[in-house]
């Protein structure tokens, strides 16, 4: 997967606000307050930083935690994970993998079959309906 690295100011331009303070800024919006929370459609969930695929529809799950969660990501390629040791806790942090925007975090209490929770920010993602055409963002 080629990389998309951009400059800040192009982030910026790019980006609403919020989707700027999660992705680039490792932010997290308040929970409960995210647009795909309660989201049931088909499709697949995207980067909005970059249009990666992340997250299928299917593996989409009520949590309880007020963010939307999920049990995997389409693939192990889609995304990489980083130790976050902010705010005196230990956590697996899940960044996009073509553009390293922060989208959540990963716990291992998620239900079966993976026993995980992508544990994931809204202003994150983009849901592309299903049977939409995926759109990668150009460099």
């Amino acid at each position: 997967m080629e990389k998309l690295i951009l400059s800040d100011e192009e982030w910026r331009s790019r980006l609403t606000a919020e989707q700027y303070a999660v992705l680039r800024g490792h932010g997290t919006e308040p929970p409960g307050s995210g647009c795909y929370l309660g989201t049931k459609e088909p499709g697949t969930y995207v980067c909005a930083g970059c249009g990666n695929p992340l997250f299928r529809s299917g593996e989409k799950f009520e949590s309880g935690t007020g963010w939307p969660s999920f049990t995997q990501p389409v693939g192990p390629e889609a995304l990489a994970t980083h130790e976050d040791r902010s705010y005196g806790m230990r956590r697996t942090e899940v960044r996009c993998a073509r553009c390293d925007g922060h989208v959540g975090h990963v716990f291992p209490d998620g239900p079966p079959p993976t026993g995980l929770r992508y544990c994931m920010n809204s202003a994150a993602l983009r849901h592309v309906p299903e049977g939409a055409e995926i759109e990668l963002a150009a460099p």
